[in-house]
């Protein structure tokens, strides 16, 4: 897909993210918001190998939601490559419904991990990149995780774990919104400088406008010419990016729009109605 079609995607996306959270009356539509080009990015230009017409196809590479919680922006990009109809995301936290609140690879086509505890993906990301080199094989694994879910111990135990062993078939991204579910980073927890963290702990790191559809693109082509090192790609965003009174405000961390939110939003994005 071309720059154009792909930035025209990011906003279906951004539609369907409202969509399911306003017929849901609950989900997380800040952080998904703000993830929606790091996802698009990665399954619809290519850069990523993956099949939906062949969910188990053992030559995919792989992708881990660490933070679990903004599961409709995975949901959406899935359904809109192709693993499964459209018409299921309005079926989002429904009873019996194969969209859960947070990802369950035994529900869901095209999930590669059950996720929603903070601090673990990057962990599992690990030991799947770590098996493909001992089994020699060419997949590639990506995780994306939360900058509030940085404050978890075990991240950087994972993130020393994959400088030491080289895992360069491993890229990581971080949603860098600064927002979470309650305040921002430096009022709850300060991260300080990020990239340095990173760099020091020895990881190639590359910073991006994580909503410049074609920064994120080439970010994931330097990812993968990266030879002996992790890469991890510091992606500053805006939570609840394109929806003016959603955006850098910790109450979308949770919360769906209401009826009269949900018009207004979409109107911004330059949508029809509800679905």
């Amino acid at each position: 897909m071309d720059y154009q079609s792909l930035s025209s995607l990011c906003t279906q996306v951004r539609g369907d993210i409202l969509n399911m959270t306003h017929k849901a009356g609950s989900g997380h539509p800040g952080g998904s918001l703000s993830a929606v080009e790091l996802l698009v990015g990665l399954y619809f230009s290519g850069e990523m190998a993956v099949d939906a017409s062949h969910p188990d196809w053992e030559e995919r590479d792989r992708f881990i939601l660490s933070k679990g919680h903004v599961a409709p922006v995975l949901y959406s990009v899935l359904a809109r490559k192709g693993f499964f109809p459209v018409e299921e995301l309005w079926t989002l936290r429904k009873l019996d419904s194969i969209l859960q609140g947070h990802p369950h690879m035994g529900h869901t086509p095209g999930l590669d991990c059950s996720s929603g505890s903070l601090g673990q993906g990057l962990s599992i990301a690990n030991g799947l990149a770590l098996a493909f080199r001992m089994q020699e094989k060419s997949n590639r694994v990506y995780c994306l995780l939360g900058d509030g879910e940085l404050q978890e111990g075990q991240v950087w135990e994972a993130v020393m774990t994959a400088a030491q062993h080289k895992l360069d078939n491993l890229c990581a991204m971080v949603d860098y919104n600064r927002v979470q579910l309650d305040g921002t980073l430096a009022e709850i927890k300060d991260l300080g400088d990020l990239a340095a963290k990173w760099r020091d702990f020895g990881w190639n790191v590359i910073e991006l406008d994580g909503h410049d559809i074609q920064a994120v693109v080439e970010a994931y082509r330097q990812a993968k010419a990266c030879k002996g090192k992790p890469t991890v790609l510091m992606a500053n965003t805006i939570k609840g990016k394109g929806v003016s009174f959603m955006e850098n405000d910790c109450n979308w961390h949770g919360n769906a729009p209401n009826a009269e939110q949900l018009r207004q939003a979409l109107s911004e994005l330059g949508l029809e109605g509800e679905q």
